[in-house]
């Protein structure tokens, strides 16, 4: 399982010209998903060409973040204030899932024309189809294939959407890894460490962001309520214990910290509101023998995102599931 840097949630397109399996797929596929069915390829690819300028302003978005950071505002409230404002970033679509064997226009013909569309593409087969899916794959044209005959069908379409879902986005990982440092990308390359953080994200949080400065993962659930990992590498744990002890963190506490038992939010509260209370949360061991400690902190405030803006309320937003006319 890889760690992704930045990951939230996008909407699922399936495109199928039998109304009766569509209706099928609304029914199945998980409710955590943002569905859109098509029955036209017409209408499904003129939908899909459309967003190409979106996944542009919103790199933008991510890249103006990284710019005022170097500037020398931090990163955290300005992550907050994005997820904010931009609820529509919910809209794009991660994945589009096409059958191959339609009439006027087959499913690969359909995928050619999304030229500069950038989600990742899945095609259905009929079992006569497979060499040609064969092909395309090996061309680089889909992502996976899958024979729509197969007795589980449903349960390896749901699996195969959510391992594209789950995989990490080049272009955002490019934008948000400037922001760690070399001790910090060595650590996230660890097999074990980024097989525990993207364990501890994908249950924890629907949306996430992982910086360097300070070092930690800031999520918010599909409710929109946020948290911060903190993440210290044992080295570290030692300059924390010091800035705790010029805080003046009570000395019961301070031990805490100097063992490695627990963690202080001293870098959040600097990026939030110093005049906030100080906080302690027990840590956790991340990866095997990596010497990397986390511990989550909630974050509360008002710099964070209203419950509105989270990806459980702009789902319920978008009604019932139905067959695009």
């Amino acid at each position: 399982m890889k760690l992704s840097l930045f990951h939230r949630p996008g909407t699922v397109v399936f495109l199928d010209d039998d109304p009766d399996y569509l209706e099928m797929l609304a029914l199945v596929l998980p409710r955590q998903w943002h569905v859109k069915l098509f029955l036209r390829p017409t209408e499904c690819v003129n939908y899909l060409q459309q967003e190409p300028p979106f996944w542009e302003a919103d790199a933008w978005n991510q890249q103006q973040l990284i710019d005022q950071w170097r500037d020398g505002k931090p990163l955290i409230p300005q992550i907050l204030d994005y997820w904010s404002r931009y609820t529509e970033r919910f809209a794009l679509t991660r994945v589009c899932v096409f059958d191959y064997s339609m009439p006027g226009m087959d499913g690969l013909q359909a995928l050619g024309e999304l030229v500069e569309w950038p989600g990742s593409r899945v095609l259905l087969t009929g079992q006569a189809d497979e060499q040609v899916a064969v092909r395309a794959f090996n061309r680089g044209l889909i992502d996976q294939f899958i024979t729509k005959q197969a007795p589980d069908i449903s349960r390896r379409l749901i699996e195969a959407v959510e391992n594209l879902l789950a995989m990490p986005n080049d272009r955002h990982a490019q934008t948000w890894r400037v922001t760690l440092g070399p001790q910090h990308n060595a650590l996230l390359r660890t097999p074990s460490v980024a097989r525990d953080l993207a364990h501890f994200a994908a249950k924890q949080w629907v949306e996430h962001v992982v910086i360097g400065d300070p070092f930690g993962i800031l999520g918010m659930d599909a409710a929109g309520d946020v948290s911060w990992l903190q993440l210290e590498t044992t080295s570290a744990i030692k300059a924390l214990a010091e800035l705790a002890e010029v805080e003046g963190i009570p000395v019961g506490h301070l031990e805490d910290i100097r063992q490695g038992r627990r963690l202080v939010n001293l870098e959040l509260r600097q990026a939030l509101d110093p005049n906030s209370p100080v906080e302690y949360s027990p840590t956790f061991p991340i990866g095997q023998d990596a010497g990397l400690v986390g511990a989550l902190f909630s974050v509360r405030g008002a710099l964070c995102p209203n419950p509105s803006s989270s990806y459980g309320a702009w789902l319920a937003r978008q009604g019932k599931r139905h067959i695009q006319e």
